[in-house]
């Protein structure tokens, strides 16, 4: 279904400017997934309510399923390993997930925020189909990653804590 910009605009009270699907930030970050990772991948647009820069957005988010024959915690590693190594880079101030579950990743003018997955959790369409799509080799294990990207925004001043008091 079409919805009109300035009516999606309003239903997800974001600026009328934003409002236009865009899915162009989650391009690297899926091309990398499938050359690199050799993961089926899908691309839908998405509104992220970012906490770190404190707006909502309107952009992309990426649903991939790949197998592995390390283990899925291997697989993790090795995929922010190869991201380093294709030279993404961490964002300034990323304020990932706790133990690194998460892990904010910049590629020119778009901040991707990685998370690898054992299994779908999401329940999605997307998720539904590249699973589908995916043919394990044989003693590979599936595992999932759900990629949200964004433009480049700058993390909102941080608030200050208060002192505990006792």
């Amino acid at each position: 279904m079409f919805i009109p910009a300035v009516a999606l605009a309003l239903l997800l009270r974001v600026p009328p400017a934003l409002a236009v699907p865009d899915s162009t930030h989650c391009m690297a970050a899926a091309q990398f997934l499938r050359e690199q990772q050799h993961m089926i991948t899908a691309i839908d647009p998405d509104t992220i309510d970012d906490w770190r820069s404190r707006t909502r957005v309107v952009s992309c988010r990426i649903t991939a399923a790949g197998g592995t024959d390390i283990g899925v915690q291997g697989e993790a590693v090795r995929l922010y390993e190869r991201l380093r190594a294709a030279k993404w880079v961490r964002t300034p101030d990323p304020r990932d997930s706790p133990n690194e579950g998460s892990l904010r990743f910049r590629w020119n003018a778009s901040d991707c925020l990685f998370n690898v997955n054992r299994e779908a959790l999401l329940g999605t369409e997307a998720e539904g189909r590249v699973n589908e799509a995916l043919v394990l080799k044989p003693g590979d294990t599936r595992y999932q990653v759900f990629v949200m990207c964004l433009p480049v925004l700058p993390a909102a001043p941080r608030s200050p804590v208060a002192p505990h008091v006792t």
